[in-house]
């Protein structure tokens, strides 16, 4: 079984794109719901929440979890691979959702880009990392757009004023530097705005979607990794956990996800 966590909805837009190109395996999602918005939170926090969301998944199965959050990637990730996995799961992986976002920056060539994400990843500059040994270099522009969250999150994607939002983000970007030639969509919410972001993006600008791009690289790497591949079930299955109040969380995951929810509870500590 393929795990997928987020601290609450977004990352229903990877495991969308993640089931639509490989809909054989049996997927578990996992929605920390109860305790979102990670990014309020402190390094060491996010990483001991993200523990309990990992040890979840796995003891319900999982062999391999996807942290479908630039955030959590970004803050978590990398202490969970290096630190955790090796001690206590040998045999499991944890991916995320930069590594292959960057992978891709350099495959296209990108020499200009604009990150559009959250004050977390803006603050915590992971793409100029990931992507400092770029030949040739690739010049990273960020731009934090804290306000569309919440409006996404209240259902209100679809006002003038998450529009008007995404229009006054973009022109604060290019004033940056004109010259950039690809847009990252580097919060998994933001495809709900896809179209917004197109109108008000140059035709010549190149905007990406991280939800296709991690599941190209997930196959590619299933496709590399046959030790992995051969230990995931395939039934089709599609299971979701929320650790908040159900009913809000199936409403808003149905919008995310683009077919109806019905997740089961889920209480993350050392008892599960």
């Amino acid at each position: 079984m393929i795990g997928v966590f987020d601290s609450g909805f977004g990352g229903l837009t990877v495991l969308k794109g993640v089931v639509r190109r490989l809909p054989q395996y049996d997927y578990l999602y996992l929605g920390d719901s109860a305790r979102v918005p990670y990014g309020e939170h402190s390094q060491e926090t996010v990483y001991a929440y993200t523990l309990q969301a990992v040890e979840f998944l796995f003891r319900k199965g999982c062999v391999l979890v996807i942290i479908a959050c630039n955030t959590i990637s970004s803050r978590a990730l990398r202490r969970i691979q290096q630190e955790f996995l090796p001690g206590r799961y040998p045999d499991r992986r944890v991916l995320g959702v930069i590594r292959p976002s960057a992978e891709e920056l350099m495959a296209r060539g990108c020499t200009k880009v604009g990150i559009l994400a959250t004050n977390g990843v803006v603050n915590s500059k992971i793409y100029t990392e990931e992507l400092e040994a770029a030949e040739p270099p690739i010049e990273i522009f960020y731009q934090a757009c804290p306000l569309l969250v919440p409006l996404i999150e209240a259902g209100r994607q679809d006002e003038d004023a998450c529009d008007t939002l995404v229009s006054q983000y973009l022109a604060e970007l290019f004033r940056k530097d004109g010259g950039i030639d690809t847009l990252l969509l580097s919060c998994t919410h933001y495809p709900l705005l896809y179209e917004s972001f197109r109108r008000h993006t140059p035709p010549h600008v190149v905007l990406l979607s991280q939800a296709p791009i991690v599941a190209d690289k997930l196959e590619d790497y299933l496709n590399r990794h046959s030790e992995v591949e051969k230990r995931l079930s395939r039934k089709g299955g599609r299971v979701f956990f929320s650790t908040g109040p159900l009913e809000p969380f199936n409403r808003l995951a149905g919008l995310f996800y683009g077919h109806a929810v019905h997740a089961l509870p889920a209480v993350l500590d050392s008892a599960e």
